[in-house]
């Protein structure tokens, strides 16, 4: 029971992160039909940023906690000013074009930012500096931290904010009238630029406050991180059902504890051969599955019907 928990408590802290990142696949997707694959990128972009800003207030002596507010804050700028960017310039031309040439752009565009975060950044690993004092919890024989605390919470208050704003707000009201209808959103005097660029601008945000939580949990940084982290974030989308917020929230934290148990328990029994270093193969057996029984997702895909 032990390691029961301890990879509950494992898996909920990897599932939120997750879930955030979802969000944003899903949001983008649920209102243009469009796979941002760009999106893991703007995770990494997030991180290194909050990571250049934390360490420079750091040095200049300003506490701790200013100095993470601050990081924070030039993260959720940087990464809402990028994805504002992506949708303008990369995804916006190629609106009317076949649904092939955005998945390319997207992709491309991942590219073009991995290799301009290693020109600024650097090839090697960043440390993240550490943000809040390294408590130590237990709980039934499992052990965890005030960060994995602070990862859980924050990420249910962000998803909390999230369902407030679609569904409680005007803004929230266009982009559901926009993913059902854009042709009758826009008769109806929803102006559908500004809403989809809102929604990566809110995915992006969002994108932010994970790789600010990433870089907290591991403590290094890379510029290659994205790519991984956004794939399984697009899993736990799929897995949820893309186009759906409750999917995603549920299909992030669904996928951290399958991959949390399965490196715990199928990894123990195979003698470590399936273990932690091995613990990606989880995630894209769930995708796997998925696609293959059940490609709506575990809660179906909302989407309209297009004009």
């Amino acid at each position: 029971m032990d390691i029961f928990f301890q990879q509950v408590i494992n898996g909920l802290v990897q599932g939120s992160i997750y879930a955030l990142v979802a969000l944003g696949y899903t949001m983008v997707y649920g209102i243009m039909g469009l796979i941002n694959f760009a999106h893991g990128e703007v995770v990494m972009i997030g991180t290194l940023v909050a990571i250049a800003v934390t360490s420079s207030l750091i040095g200049a002596g300003v506490p701790v906690a200013v100095a993470g507010l601050g990081g924070l804050a030039a993260a959720l700028l940087v990464c809402m000013a990028l994805g504002w960017s992506l949708e303008r310039v990369a995804y916006r031309p190629l609106r009317g074009s076949p649904r092939l040439t955005p998945l390319i752009t997207a992709i491309g565009m991942s590219i073009i930012l991995q290799n301009l975060a290693m020109i600024i950044w650097g090839r090697n690993y960043l440390t993240f500096p550490p943000l809040l004092p390294k408590i130590n919890y237990e709980f039934a024989g499992a052990h965890f931290t005030l960060v994995q605390v602070a990862i859980v919470l924050i990420s249910a208050a962000a998803m909390s904010g999230l369902v407030f704003l679609v569904y409680r707000t005007r803004l929230g009201m266009a982009m559901r009238a926009t993913a059902q209808n854009p042709a009758v959103a826009s008769l109806m005097g929803v102006n559908i630029n500004r809403v989809i660029a809102a929604a990566f601008v809110v995915g992006s945000a969002l994108a932010a406050v994970a790789g600010v939580m990433v870089g907290s949990y591991y403590e290094i940084a890379h510029y290659q991180m994205g790519f991984m982290l956004g794939l399984k974030a697009f899993t736990a989308a799929v897995l949820g059902g893309i186009g759906n917020l409750a999917g995603a929230m549920a299909g992030g934290v669904l996928l951290g504890l399958i991959e949390a148990l399965g490196a715990g328990y199928i990894g123990d029994l195979s003698g470590g051969f399936l273990g932690s270093h091995y613990q990606d193969i989880f995630a894209f057996i769930v995708l796997i599955v998925v696609l293959m029984f059940k490609p709506s997702g575990l809660f179906g895909e909302k989407t309209g019907e297009r004009a």
